[in-house]
């Protein structure tokens, strides 16, 4: 696994999206899968930015492999703010308006939408989400 720790903060986004597709490039990873993962990272690492700590902030580690059978990108967010599992948030109605529809929740939705799996656990201290997208 190939992984990049950081300060949890939005400044560190482009860090991390850089990082990430330096592996997936080295992978083969296709350009649609790379963009998906991308969109991916700004959703999680703002949360985590935002939520997670508060103020006293705090790291988060991202890391990447490669998984066979079946081939799949398999993206790791590891950090120790407060537990939280974003699976568990009710999905945004997304056939209301956008002045209608709760401010929220929109990121992970989209999220969620794009990758392929997705899972969450709280463990030694850690909250730690996992994202796989198919090759």
């Amino acid at each position: 696994m190939k992984e990049i720790t950081v300060d949890a903060v939005t400044e560190n986004i482009d860090m991390v999206t850089e990082f990430a597709d330096e592996v997936l490039d080295s992978y083969g990873c296709p350009v649609k899968v790379r963009m998906q993962i991308d969109i991916a990272i700004d959703e999680i690492l703002s949360n985590i930015a935002y939520y997670a700590y508060g103020e006293q902030g705090g790291k988060v580690t991202v890391g990447f492999q490669i998984q066979d059978n079946p081939k799949m990108v398999c993206v790791t967010f590891s950090d120790k703010g407060i537990p939280y599992n974003p699976l568990e948030k009710e999905d945004p109605d997304v056939s209301l308006s956008a002045e209608k529809r709760e401010i929220g929740g929109l990121g992970i939705y989209m999220v969620k939408k794009s990758m392929d799996e997705m899972s969450y656990c709280y463990s030694d201290g850690k909250n730690i989400l996992v994202i796989k997208k198919n090759l």
